[in-house]
């Protein structure tokens, strides 16, 4: 591999507050990015009307309901929503410490993408915090399999998502996006692709209390004779797989870490991207702990050297 990975930890330089509606809720919603210590992680901190709070570490353990987006808590009263945006985010700028401020049952959901969160980061800044970064080095295959569904981690000498979606809907169809994920190749290729949902579906979700903040504001949306709603039409001619690799990239940032391997699905979502981080977790022949052999800004993946540490995200029961 020819790019490097990032040796030291890192923190948001100022904070930043972003304001919106949160999509399944349809409520005002505010969150704000603050700086933090090394080995803080990223925590998400709810406050609440009569003054009390609750905070959560974005970490696999801590993942409550998967259906339509990724939550943190199983208290739906007190869990934190649709994560999955700023997650991938975080990661893909290498932001590894950030406590997240949140007024509101979910994140905003601006734009339906991840652009927004990428640009507020990069208006504040991040900063070096000068103390060594981990990363999860996967060792061998872990894949699981549900239906015609798959996921798997693999080996590799860098971090590559491979992530190929199939929708009986011919606008959407067979699509797949493959790459090395970098600051850049997510900004350019995967960072505005939007969430997507079908007409025939709004009133199922509505009745469901799901989806009530949607709309062509913030989402894309296929109507029942299988045309864009949207009067911009699509971003990118395969939008729906570079939106699901988002996903992935947002689901697998609550690894506790970076991880160096390639990440492959079929037909998987927020469910099967949870397992399958659950799988690799759960197996300590499948991975290691690694960081830089020495104080160094960027380090390349062979470069890395095992350390032995508390599981940086202990796996779902």
């Amino acid at each position: 591999m020819t790019v490097g990975f990032l040796g030291f930890q890192t923190t948001i330089a100022s904070p930043v507050t972003l304001s919106g509606i949160g999509v399944h809720s349809g409520s005002p919603v505010s969150i704000t990015f603050q700086p933090a210590d090394p080995g803080t992680g990223i925590i998400f901190s709810r406050s609440f009307a009569d003054g009390s709070s609750v905070e959560y570490k974005a970490v696999s353990s801590n993942v409550g309901n998967t259906d339509l987006c990724t939550v943190l808590g199983t208290s739906l009263p007190r869990s934190v929503a649709t994560i999955e945006h700023v997650m991938a985010a975080f990661y893909a700028l290498g932001l590894d410490n950030v406590i997240v401020e949140v007024e509101g049952a979910e994140m905003p959901i601006m734009d339906g993408s991840s652009f927004p969160f990428i640009e507020a980061i990069e208006s504040a800044g991040m900063v070096n915090l000068g103390e060594k970064r981990r990363y999860i080095r996967v060792l061998k295959p872990v894949r699981i399999e549900s239906g015609a569904s798959w996921s798997e981690f693999r080996p590799y000498d860098g971090t590559r998502f491979e992530v190929e979606i199939d929708f009986e809907a011919p606008l959407i169809g067979r699509q797949s996006w493959k790459g090395d994920l970098t600051a850049n190749v997510f900004r350019d290729e995967l960072s505005r692709a939007r969430t997507f949902g079908f007409m025939r579906d709004v009133e199922r979700l509505w009745a469901a209390g799901f989806a009530l903040g949607s709309s062509l504001e913030n989402s894309v949306v296929i109507s029942d004779d299988n045309t864009v709603v949207n009067v911009e039409g699509l971003r990118f001619v395969d939008e729906f797989v570079r939106h699901k690799t988002l996903d992935a990239v947002g689901d697998l940032a609550l690894a506790g870490a970076q991880f160096i391997g390639c990440y492959r699905s079929y037909r998987g979502g927020h469910k099967m991207n949870a397992n399958a981080l659950k799988a690799l977790m759960s197996d300590p022949t499948a991975y290691e702990v690694v960081e830089a052999p020495s104080r160094s800004q960027r380090v390349r993946a062979r470069e890395f050297v095992p350390v032995k540490v508390q599981e940086l995200a202990p796996s779902v029961g």
